[in-house]
């Protein structure tokens, strides 16, 4: 079982909804790339909400995420994990990220959505004690991970859409942020 290190995360200055998975996969881990395995429909959902392709280059991907106020990273900083399983991840050998800094930098950010159950789990044990008092709703979204195979295609982009459309709906919604703006992206 080896070690495994996450990516940075992907934020403008103006993000209002954070998405936070576990921690990549082995697909992702060797493209570089957050929710590279083919069979993901991650970005097939996020081209309906942010108009770019789901197979357009990833940067272009990435500027769509932040653009339309969107912030991606995982839970999980480093851990042991065998395959891309999570339940593959060596429970004692997690460390999270750090949020309350993250959160500091970001102030617009007032929904955080888990994509699947161990990222919400995790983050409720490991980040949700040093987090208080802060002005945030939750809400976990089925996995869009292709070994998460009990909802389809249709009843998983509906739940994630009927959660990410109203939240990104509004003023800040018709402001397009500046280019460059994309902290920390991940390779691509």
């Amino acid at each position: 079982m080896s070690r495994i290190s996450g990516f940075p995360p992907v934020a403008a200055a103006d993000a209002r909804v954070l998405i936070l998975g576990s921690m990549p996969g082995v697909a992702s881990l060797r493209a570089g790339e957050y929710y590279a395995h083919p069979r993901n429909p991650f970005w097939r959902i996020m081209a309906e909400v942010t108009g770019v392709p789901a197979h357009a280059a990833y940067a272009q991907r990435i500027a769509g995420l932040c653009d339309t106020g969107i912030a991606l990273w995982d839970v999980i900083a480093e851990c042991r994990r065998a395959g891309s399983l999570d339940t593959a991840i060596a429970r004692d050998s997690v460390r999270a990220h750090d949020f309350a800094g993250f959160l500091d930098a970001h102030v617009g950010i007032r929904l955080v959505l888990f994509n699947g159950g161990a990222a919400e789990a995790y983050f409720r044990r490991l980040v949700m004690p040093g987090l208080r008092n802060r002005p945030l709703r939750y809400a976990r979204l089925p996995s869009t991970s292709p070994a998460h195979a009990a909802r389809g295609w249709q009843e998983k982009r509906d739940l994630w859409l009927a959660q990410l459309l109203p939240a990104l709906a509004g003023p800040a919604a018709d402001r397009r942020p500046e280019t460059g703006r994309v902290a920390g992206s991940a390779a691509g």
